[in-house]
Parts: C-alpha cells; sequence; structure tokens
C-alpha cells in the first residue's frame, strides 16, 4: 500500500480537530482519546492555550469542525490535564453529542520519533482567518530527546497552537506525533526573522483519560 496524498492525510484528521476559545483568545485543538465508556473525550492542545483560563476558572468553548454548534464548558464541566514545561494540555469533559469519530488517532510507538527529514502536516485555526481550517507543512529539523519534541521547518501562527501534528502511513493511515507549541523565530540579527516550530509530545495523556471513568475522578487526581 502507499501513503495517502496529503489532502487525504487531511480528511482523516478534519473529524477530530477542534477549535478552542477562551475569553483571551483562541487556538486549536483535537480528539486524542475516549474513555472506556466513550463518555468521557480527551481533547489535546497546548497549555498557553487554557492555562490562563483553567486558572481563573474562566469558561472554554469548543466547536467541533463541520459542526454549527459550540460546547460551552464552566470550571465545574471539565477536568484538565496540564504540563506547562512541555506546554501541552489535554480538557476532559462529557463528550455529549459531539461527533467525534469513535476510534483514536494513531500514535507512535513508545520511544519511536521520526527522523530528521521526515515530511509532516499539521491543522489550525489562525488568528488571520479564524473560522477555516488550514493546513501547514514542513519537514523534521531536529529531535530534541530530552524534551521529547520536534523542530520543524515551517510556520506555525497565532491560533495555530495546539493543533494535530501528524505524518502520513504506509497503510494510507495517519500518526498523530504531537501538538504544535510555538513558532521560534530567529532573532540572531536583532530582527525577527523566519524560525522553526515548536512541535510537544502529548501521548502521555492516552492512557490517564482512558482510565477516567468520570470528570470527578480525573478531578481529583
Amino acid at each position: 500500500m502507499t501513503k495517502p496524498e496529503w489532502y487525504e492525510a487531511v480528511d482523516l484528521v478534519r473529524p477530530y480537530v477542534v477549535k478552542v476559545s477562551t475569553p483571551s483568545g483562541s487556538g486549536t485543538g483535537f480528539l486524542i482519546t475516549l474513555s472506556k465508556d466513550k463518555e468521557i473525550c480527551g481533547v489535546a492542545t497546548a497549555a498557553h492555550v487554557v492555562g490562563y483560563a483553567d486558572s481563573w476558572e474562566q469558561p472554554i468553548r469548543i466547536h467541533h469542525y463541520g459542526w454549527g454548534e459550540v460546547v460551552m464548558l464552566r470550571h465545574q464541566d471539565r477536568a484538565m490535564l496540564v504540563e506547562q514545561a512541555t506546554d501541552a494540555a489535554a480538557i476532559l469533559f462529557d463528550r455529549g453529542q459531539v461527533p467525534f469519530p469513535e476510534q483514536s488517532l494513531r500514535l507512535p510507538p513508545e520511544g519511536m520519533h521520526l527522523r530528521i527529514g521526515n515530511e509532516i502536516g499539521w491543522l489550525g485555526f489562525p488568528a488571520m482567518s479564524p473560522q477555516n481550517l488550514c493546513f501547514f507543512a514542513g519537514r523534521v529539523s531536529s529531535y530534541l530527546q530530552d524534551e521529547s519534541a520536534y523542530l520543524v521547518d515551517g510556520v506555525a501562527i497565532n491560533g495555530v497552537s495546539g493543533g494535530p501534528a501528524f505524518t502520513p502511513d504506509d497503510d494510507r493511515s495517519v500518526t498523530v506525533i504531537g501538538v504544535i507549541s510555538a513558532y521560534v523565530p530567529n532573532r540572531a540579527t536583532g530582527e525577527a526573522l523566519p524560525g522553526l516550530s515548536l512541535i510537544t509530545d502529548v501521548a502521555h495523556f492516552y492512557g490517564a483519560i482512558e482510565t477516567h471513568e468520570s470528570l470527578d475522578e480525573a478531578n481529583e487526581e
């Protein structure tokens, strides 16, 4: 079998993607997994997208791409898994009528990472066109072993933070390698020049979400 074309890979990932909005801004997220009973969903995003709102118990809105309605999550309606060191977060909430797929996207095997030069793509809602889900692509420039993160030769602009970064597989599927965390411009000459995007790992949230049976249990942990 052959790898899917990028437009085919986007079609595979699109049903999992959401826009994440707070009183102070917006970003992107995606379904990483569901609880065993399928009642609780976990949306991965970047910690800086939701961290302030969660600390101040502000509402967070989840808008599923292609679905007309918005889920308003008050502080009591959600649980949060946050790792500030890696700028990664997961929002847990009752799935309700959100039309997420039943199966999670594939994650890389533990301990495995892409080699330098591999091409990856990512999706997000850029601030310049916040109602449109946009596709970006680039190549792995480096893998940061200590941070479990990638530096990628490609752009990530405001609003795209938290979006899924993925690579096409030989079986016409995709593997999600992490979330878009930041775009780091080159300022060596004192002015902002093209830089690299940072992609952080979220695989460690997978098992934690699957084992929870209620939001109260997740909050207690």
